[in-house]
């Protein structure tokens, strides 16, 4: 276990190759029951360069007229998300330190080429509780850097089956992925890497309730798109 800056921590091979092995077959059972989707900006309705789904109460989707937002339901189908792998809620028990469950679980499919913009996961009510990240497939280069977008950052290769906790006085801190590194995939087809974050949406005591009037459209909120 790796301190990269405060709360914000790195756990190498978190997951043996069997354990990375049994959840990507449960990921494949997921993405049967909810197909991957291609997210789109808001406003200009641009795509992002990764597809996705979730699984959980609640998933994460992002369109031209909605903006950024969570909701029970997945956006073409209209079906509830599949359940959390209970191999994921084990390893929220065993080191997110938070009183409650998550409450959705982002599938970022990355293929060769793609990469995700600075940003900062600020789309949550609950921000006490930490985001973890299960890196699967490809390596990345994985960017880090403080709370302002402008504030200078570091690097890490995250490969095949480290975990990432984005929490304490890292939580809203500006992240990214800049590239994969070819031919690092000996898990996924295609040299694709697969994303899963594990978020707490609302706090404990609270029931989730419809969007805000106002749709967190692009600049008003510090989550940026994947690009």
């Amino acid at each position: 276990m790796i301190e990269l800056a405060p709360g914000l921590i790195y756990r190498p091979a978190h997951f043996s190759r069997p354990g990375q092995e049994e959840l990507v077959a449960t990921i494949r059972d997921i993405v049967r029951a909810a197909p991957l989707f291609t997210p789109r900006m808001p406003r200009t309705g641009k795509e992002f360069s990764v597809r996705m789904t979730n699984c959980g109460p609640l998933g994460w989707v992002s369109d031209r007229d909605g903006g950024y937002r969570y909701q029970p339901t997945h956006p073409v189908t209209g079906e509830p998300w599949p359940a959390i792998p209970r191999a994921l809620l084990d390893l929220w028990r065993e080191i997110a330190d938070f009183e409650a469950p998550p409450e959705a679980c982002l599938v970022n499919f990355y293929a060769s080429g793609a990469r995700m913009g600075l940003h900062c996961d600020s789309d949550e009510r609950e921000v006490r509780a930490p985001v973890l990240s299960v890196s699967l497939g490809a390596a990345c280069l994985f960017r880090y850097g403080g709370l302002k977008r402008n504030d200078p950052t570091k690097s890490i290769r995250l490969d095949s089956g480290d975990v990432v906790v984005i929490g304490g006085g890292s939580r809203l801190c500006y992240h990214g992925v800049d590239r994969l590194y070819p031919g690092t995939a000996t898990l996924v087809a295609n040299d694709a890497r697969i994303n899963l974050t594990l978020r707490r949406v609302t706090p404990p005591d609270q029931v989730f309730g419809p969007p805000r009037e106002t749709p967190t459209f692009a600049g008003r909120n510090t989550r940026s798109p994947i690009v």
